[in-house]
């Protein structure tokens, strides 16, 4: 008779848990159902005892390895920052004059911008795959169709792709800007139609401030090529015209010793590199001769260095007497016959 009881008892639970033995029923529903004797409450408990614990299982996997990858992405993008620019320190301390060597030295405060905005990247990326994965599983526990679901994602996702092509773009390219240090906050650049000084720069937009105080939004994605006025070192470079009846030898000495001025000044030669050089006659031209010289500045000093070697030139070329020219035209006018004069006239004329 006990036997009969017993295995009564174990159909029910089978049924009870939907299980082909009673081995695989849980524990939990077994005893409740033994309990109780209700089928729904057995069930009920048994999946409130695996479902919900597997889920806090999954997010709390998923926590570790989130933290776990943030970590790392941390640490490695500051490490391969900080070697890189040691690297290129390296490279360039070799490679350049020691009066140059100066403007080389690594910025840690724009490095360290560059390394938290794209550890920022990455772990925002880290966390939206690592809880995206954890959110599909733990909807799996609770018994729904992921097919569906990742159906419609994925058409959803190729719409929105389509769409908004332009947003990833700038996103990429901003990203590698940031990477490779192309221009920083401070830098003096030129992006085709914009030029200015860089004030913000993100993921998805440059802001630069021209001379002009005109703010320009320049997406990331349309910047085809970057011209840096003011990353490492600069150049003051002054095409100065003289008449062609100057005395060539004694204007490069006047343009030499002019510079010179300025580069011993004290007030000036913080902003002056290297000895001013002349490189010589540079063209000769309608109106005159070019004499070309260049000095290496600071970044962003040149234009205040070439203002101020304008200022002492004009200066320097009045008191010498040497004529800088100013457009000059020969006109050739001609008589028709019978007048005063059947002869062309050559008359030079200034202007």
């Amino acid at each position: 008779m006990l036997t009969q009881v017993f295995e009564v008892t174990d159909d029910a639970v089978r049924t009870a848990c939907e299980v082909e033995s009673v081995d695989e029923a849980g524990l939990v529903c077994r005893n409740v159902y033994r309990w109780t004797e209700n089928d729904v409450v057995a069930r009920g408990a048994d999946w409130l005892a695996s479902a919900p614990l597997r889920i806090i299982l999954i997010f709390f996997v998923a926590i570790i390895v989130n933290r776990l990858v943030r970590r790392l992405i941390k640490q490695s993008v500051v490490e391969l920052t900080d070697s890189q620019a040691r690297e290129r320190k390296a490279r360039l301390t070799k490679m350049t004059p020691k009066s140059l060597r100066s403007t080389q030295s690594h910025h840690p405060l724009r490095a360290a911008a560059r390394a938290e905005t794209i550890g920022s990247v990455l772990r925002s990326i880290t966390s939206m795959v690592v809880y995206s994965i954890a959110t599909l599983m733990a909807l799996a526990e609770v018994g729904i169709n992921l097919a569906p679901l990742i159906a419609g994602a994925g058409i959803i996702g190729v719409a929105l792709g389509f769409g908004a092509q332009s947003l990833v773009q700038d996103f990429l390219s901003g990203l590698f800007m940031l990477a490779e240090d192309q221009y920083g906050v401070g830098d003096v650049i030129n992006v085709g139609e914009a030029e200015g000084t860089v004030e913000v720069v993100n993921l998805r937009t440059t802001r630069l401030r021209g001379i002009d105080g005109t703010v320009w939004h320049v997406p990331n994605g349309e910047i085809r090529r970057v011209g840096n006025m003011s990353q490492q070192w600069a150049r003051a470079l002054l095409d100065i015209d003289v008449a062609y009846d100057t005395d060539l030898d004694r204007a490069l000495e006047v343009v030499k010793e002019v510079a010179d001025e300025v580069f011993h000044a004290d007030d000036w030669r913080v902003d002056m590199l290297e000895e001013p050089e002349v490189w010589g006659v540079q063209a000769l031209g309608a109106d005159g001769i070019t004499i070309r010289l260049v000095i290496k500045t600071q970044p962003g000093q040149q234009w205040k260095v070439t203002r101020e070697l304008n200022r002492r030139m004009k200066a320097r070329f009045d008191a010498e007497s040497i004529e800088i020219p100013f457009p000059q035209r020969v006109m050739w006018v001609r008589r028709d016959e019978g007048s005063s004069r059947d002869e062309p006239i050559d008359e030079s004329v200034d202007g």
